[in-house]
C-alpha cells in the first residue's frame, strides 16, 4: 500500500470525503501534483474545512515542507481559509515486536508548523 492510500484511508476514517489529485504526466514522464504540491483533498462539511494533504514517508518531510513553503501557491492556500498537512509515513514498533504503519502529521500555517497527533 502506498502512502497515498494509506492517507486516503486514514482522511476517510476520520470523516473527510477526499480524492486524489495527483496525474502521472505520460509525455514529461512524472507525476504531478495540484498546485504542485497537493496529493490528497478532503473536505468535512461537519467543520468546514477543506484540507491539502501532501503524503510522503516520514523520513522526507522536512524536505517536502521546505519545497511547499517555497510556493506562491502555499500561501494563497492558507490565505484562502484552507488547511495543508503533510503526512509521512513509517513503520513504527517496540524492539522485538510487530512494526506497524503509523502516521506523523504535520499541520503548515502561514507563521510556522506544528505536529499534529495522528
Amino acid at each position: 500500500m502506498t502512502p497515498t492510500q494509506r492517507t486516503l484511508k486514514l482522511l476517510r476514517t476520520a470523516g473527510y470525503t477526499a480524492e486524489i489529485t495527483e496525474r502521472w504526466n505520460q509525455f514529461a514522464g512524472v507525476r504531478q501534483d495540484l498546485f504542485q504540491f497537493v496529493d490528497i483533498v478532503a473536505v468535512r462539511a461537519a467543520t468546514k474545512e477543506i484540507v491539502a494533504v501532501q503524503c510522503t514517508s516520514t523520513p522526507n518531510m522536512a524536505a517536502r515542507v521546505k519545497k511547499i513553503r517555497a510556493l506562491a501557491a502555499h500561501s494563497e492556500w492558507l490565505g484562502s481559509g484552507g488547511r495543508i498537512l503533510v503526512i509521512g509515513w513509517s513503520k513504527k514498533g517496540a524492539r522485538g515486536k510487530r512494526k506497524v504503519w503509523t502516521a506523523k502529521i504535520v499541520e503548515l500555517t502561514l507563521d510556522d508548523e506544528t505536529e499534529v497527533a495522528a
